[in-house]
């Protein structure tokens, strides 16, 4: 029986199920650090995923209510997705991950974004959240009245 045909009782079970692969993680990282919505920015990521995973991904993270599609009538090109409140609640778990590796990355091998945001979370990890909770939210907010305007509503 796959997992995801049982009850899930236990937490950890439920958040590996819902976030258990990486892919899923990356793309959650790149919406809510990077405030990448469209289909074409999560494939130019420097992991390079492949274009058949990042559509089950983007599928299955809306499935599970992670994200949203904006304007599902849209062309293809145009489409955009935002994490859901559910969604921006995995930015704690994706820091803590981020945390749990950094020292063994060896700085020689990050550019200087990365090594600033290294600087930054080491220095203050609660106001790096902070700070990037509240950017993120902006960012949606505006997204969202572009997106409504254009649509008319």
């Amino acid at each position: 029986m796959a997992l995801k045909d049982i009850e899930l009782t236990c937490a950890i079970a439920k958040s590996t199920y819902l976030l258990g692969d990486h892919w899923s993680l990356l793309i959650l990282r790149d919406m809510l650090l990077h405030h990448k919505t469209r289909f074409k920015e999560f494939l130019n990521s420097k992991e390079k995923i492949a274009t058949n995973i990042l559509t089950n991904r983007l599928k299955a993270l809306t499935d599970k209510g992670l994200i949203i599609l904006l304007n599902p009538n849209s062309t293809k090109k145009s489409r955009q997705y935002i994490a859901t409140e559910k969604g921006v609640s995995t930015l704690i778990i994706i820091i803590e991950l981020y945390l749990f590796s950094i020292m063994d990355i060896d700085e020689s091998i990050l550019n200087e974004d990365q090594l600033k945001i290294k600087e930054n979370i080491l220095g203050n990890r609660k106001a790096f959240q902070n700070s990037k909770l509240k950017n993120y939210l902006t960012f949606k907010e505006k997204l969202l009245n572009e997106v409504n305007q254009a649509i008319g509503v």
